[in-house]
């Protein structure tokens, strides 16, 4: 579907096969992001990977960041963090069983991954003398706003919507926190006295300026500004997305209490009754992945991907798309498409993948709640092990079930 939003043409693609000729068969003319206000702001005008335009600067960030931070043996080295975390949450959801008490399930599945990702990020749980995730859930839904300013630009300079001073405070606030914490860690480590363990952070600090490393030609990449925009972009792109997608997954197995139980024993055959959960044994749980796959094919975190542009004019299927044309996948009109998933398309039925080689990884277009080809998340192994993680050890540990009165299916 093509339209005008503003000064920019659009196209709106809601389908795999379309999905498929913009992110794979064509994706070196569409691998670009649209020129936005927010990123003038929020990532140090685009030094981070999310709003940055395709180019060198971008191709060296991204291969830093997925080589050195988000690589699989990176993120598997942070394994017994991730349980410690687990398994002091599931104490406490065991007390407040015990005591009767009510509990927001939603809250504490935030804070176990917020924990995760800052102990992974600076090497150590939430501080209480900022708060760093209030800023960051600002910052996204100023970045998800719609922003007259980016589709007439004549409209900017008025401010019509007071999005420039929100952005301005909201950056200000964010950078305050992000440089006391590089600070910290900087001070820290010429002290000698580190209390960190070797975060993100420290890794990012160890390859800043210096001339002869594994990565010359990413060594001119990191500074302190660089640096804080990477880290926003993974606070941003980490926090609330795993942790909304936790939400939905349990949403629906309580409301499907056969899927609940089936699953149940599929964790208790390969964790065993009373066993902690080890994250070598996720891939073992067929079931579990595909009520994960299923609960994004309804739910995408994302219901649009983060936009693309067009590099050059080109000509698909005998439609021509000017440069600087802007493309929105539409990942939830495609999970809902009985054409694609059969006239069940709108039911939670994990059993439709049996058998089946959609995956999450990009590969079918179907299914691309992380998006697919060059602009992929490079954060997907760490997205799905924390996913994945949560949601055994909930289900494992607990018995989930509705307040009387109100139907299941």
């Amino acid at each position: 579907m093509s339209m005008r939003l503003g000064c920019v043409p659009t196209i709106v693609v809601s389908s795999p096969r379309a999905a498929e000729i913009f992110l794979k068969t064509h994706d070196t003319v569409f691998a670009s992001r649209p020129t936005v206000q927010v990123a003038e702001y929020l990532p140090y005008g685009a030094k981070g990977m999310v709003f940055t335009q395709y180019g060198p600067y971008w191709r060296n960030v991204r291969k830093f960041c997925t080589l050195e931070l988000l690589s699989a043996t990176k993120i598997d080295s942070f394994a017994a963090m991730r349980r410690e975390e687990l398994e002091s949450l599931v104490r406490s959801l065991k007390e407040t069983v015990v005591a009767h008490e009510v509990v927001d399930v939603t809250e504490k599945v935030a804070v176990v991954i917020e924990n995760m990702t800052y102990r992974m990020l600076f090497g150590r749980s939430k501080d209480d003398r900022f708060d760093l995730k209030a800023n960051v859930v600002e910052a996204i839904r100023l970045a998800g706003a719609f922003n007259l300013a980016d589709f007439v630009p004549l409209l900017g300079a008025l401010d019509l919507q007071g999005m420039t001073r929100g952005l301005k405070a909201i950056s200000k606030a964010l950078d305050k926190i992000l440089e006391t914490i590089i600070d910290e860690h900087v001070q820290e480590a010429k002290s000698g006295h580190k209390k960190y363990a070797n975060d993100f952070v420290d890794v990012m600090l160890s390859l800043m300026n210096k001339s002869t490393n594994t990565h010359d030609q990413l060594s001119y990449v990191i500074d302190p500004i660089k640096i804080k925009a990477i880290i926003l972009d993974m606070i941003s792109g980490g926090i609330d997305t795993s942790a909304t997608a936790i939400d939905w997954t349990l949403t629906e197995l309580i409301r499907h209490p056969k899927v609940m139980k089936q699953l149940q024993e599929e964790l208790q055959s390969v964790m065993g009754v009373d066993g902690m959960l080890d994250e070598s044994n996720l891939a073992k749980l067929e079931y579990l992945n595909m009520v994960i796959k299923e609960s994004f094919r309804l739910h995408p975190v994302a219901p649009l991907l983060a936009p693309h542009e067009s590099m050059e004019d080109i000509v698909i299927d005998g439609y021509y798309i000017p440069k600087k044309s802007r493309i929105i996948v539409n990942s939830w009109a495609i999970g809902r498409d009985p054409n694609v998933w059969s006239d069940n398309a709108e039911e939670f039925i994990p059993e439709r993948f049996i058998g089946s080689n959609r995956d999450l990884r990009g590969h079918n277009f179907e299914l691309t709640p992380f998006g697919s080809g060059r602009r992929g998340c490079p954060g997907m192994h760490l997205g799905l092990v924390n996913i994945r993680s949560v949601v055994a050890r909930f289900v494992h540990g607990f018995d989930w079930e509705l307040p009387n009165g109100i139907a299941t299916f």
